[in-house]
Parts: structure tokens; sequence; C-alpha cells
């Protein structure tokens, strides 16, 4: 089995969330493969930026996930683990990387969210991560 690590970001903006529409038409997070010395949280931060076009900044840490699949083009089972960051970010203008294959980038109020993303796993990741986005921003009006 192929076990690769990975991290991704869950980016809120006051009351939404950034969710990214891959070629496959699901719809999840920003996330992807750490590779050589790279570290999780600037991996997070690039693949931010780099599949939706969005600046955004880490606040803390939201958890982990896994999942495995089979890969058909490299003829094994892989495993990906997740570290998942909680982000905020200063405006709603998201654009997908249409290059890679992502079809949409927005920003969606949670309860929009929980019904549009594809996984059960990453609604709980949502549903986790907002509870700690407003306890980390507990006493402001406005992040």
């Amino acid at each position: 089995m192929l076990i690769r690590d990975c991290s991704g970001g869950i980016v809120f903006y006051k009351d939404q969330v950034l969710l990214i529409q891959n070629e496959k038409g699901e719809w999840s997070f920003p996330k992807g493969i750490i590779r050589g010395d790279n570290e999780a949280d600037d991996i997070a931060i690039w693949r931010v930026k780099d599949e939706s076009d969005v600046d955004a900044r880490i606040i803390g840490l939201a958890g982990k996930t896994s999942y495995e699949f089979y890969s058909i083009t490299r003829k094994k089972p892989v495993a990906n683990r997740i570290k998942w960051y909680i982000m905020v970010c200063d405006d709603l203008k998201a654009s997908p990387n249409r290059e890679q294959g992502f079809m949409a980038a927005k920003f969606l109020p949670i309860d929009e969210a929980l019904k549009t993303i594809t996984y059960s796993q990453d609604r709980s990741l949502l549903i986790l991560a907002n509870q700690k986005y407003k306890e980390l921003n507990e006493g402001f009006d406005e992040f």
C-alpha cells in the first residue's frame, strides 16, 4: 500500500466556508500531498492558493482524517493521511484552477456547504472545524 501524507485547509470568511469541485464533480476542501522537506502548514496554504486562488492564513488545527482507495493507474491501494488547518481570508473571491481540473471554487454558508459536500467524512470535519473556528473567534465581532 502506498501511504501519502497530505495537508489541506478549511477556509472561512465570516460565516462562510470555501469549497472546491474537482473534475469528478466532487465537492471538498483544498488539499495536497506533502513532498520532500515541505511542511504541512506551508503545503496547506499553497494548495488553497493554487486550487482556488484564495490567499488564506492559518489560525488553528482542525484535525486529521484518512481514507483509502484502490488506484487503477498505480495498480495498488493508496492511503491518504490528511492534516487539516483552520484558515481565514479577507474576502469571498475564489477562482478554480481549471488547468488542474478544478471546476468550481466558491464560498457557501455553512448549512449549504454541509448539503453540498460529497463525502460524509468531510461534512463531519466541517462541523468540527466550524466549532473550533467559532471558539477561536470568541470575543471578536469580525476576524
